[in-house]
């Protein structure tokens, strides 16, 4: 298609896959783009049939709403990553969506395997491709495990950066998250805490803030050292 760089958009969500506070975000994620959406739940793959059709099922619902075709892949194993006839649905897609779970599960599961060439191949063309919460995490240079302060090499969408979702809520909860992430992560990779219902979106290669609240830049202590707001374009990074 005309008028689409590759590779596609980014988006990095805080929380709210599905959800009306983020139609607007994948509506402009599939501006100028086939209105052909594939989602995956893999990284609820362990918590049983009934979570992943869930997820699936909110996909479906939510993507017929803002007129697309709706496209649920049902990868819960590295065997069904492995599927050609899986990974072949990838193709034509406007926007891939990874929702989320376990992120350390979503990396082992699908980190070298049919689908995500597919995926990866998808983006590179042209495609935008969404993380939220677990996906968010995976897309990231590193990908923390939960909100401990273990990571696993990401998918490196995101390069040089590792996301902390629902991160308004985490620093309540768990206030020393972010200080035994940062501990873990080398110099060069910036730690962003991205906060619910908010998203961090790459597009015409320039990270924006879309959503409801705010993004954060987290300084080597592990501080919440400057918050960015909707709108808001952060050309530094």
């Amino acid at each position: 298609m005309t008028g689409i760089d590759a590779p596609g958009p980014i988006a990095l969500v805080g929380s709210g896959e599905y959800k009306s506070q983020m139609q607007a975000v994948d509506t402009e994620l599939l501006a100028g783009r086939a209105a052909r959406a594939v989602f995956l739940a893999t990284a609820a793959g362990q918590e049983g049939d009934r979570s992943v059709d869930r997820w699936l099922g909110m996909g479906r619902a939510h993507f017929e709403r803002i007129g697309v075709e709706p496209v649920p892949l049902r990868v819960v194993t590295r065997a069904d990553a492995e599927r050609a006839d899986l990974a072949a649905l990838v193709h034509g897609a406007g926007l891939v969506y990874l929702s989320g779970g376990d992120p350390g599960y979503l990396v082992r599961t699908l980190q070298g395997t049919a689908v995500w060439a597919a995926i990866e191949t998808a983006w590179r063309a042209g495609a935008a491709l969404a993380g939220c919460s677990a996906g968010a995490m995976a897309l990231g240079q590193v990908t923390p495990l939960r909100f401990g302060g273990d990571v696993v090499p990401g998918f490196a969408i995101a390069a040089g950066l590792a996301v902390l979702p629902h991160f308004d809520r985490l620093r309540r909860s768990r206030p020393a998250a972010a200080s035994a992430l940062r501990v873990a992560l080398a110099a060069d990779v910036r730690l962003v805490g991205v906060d619910e219902d908010t998203a961090l979106v790459r597009l015409g290669g320039r990270w924006q803030v879309r959503g409801r609240l705010q993004v954060w830049d987290i300084g080597p202590e592990g501080a919440a050292v400057a918050g960015h707001g909707a709108g808001e374009l952060l050309d530094d990074w």
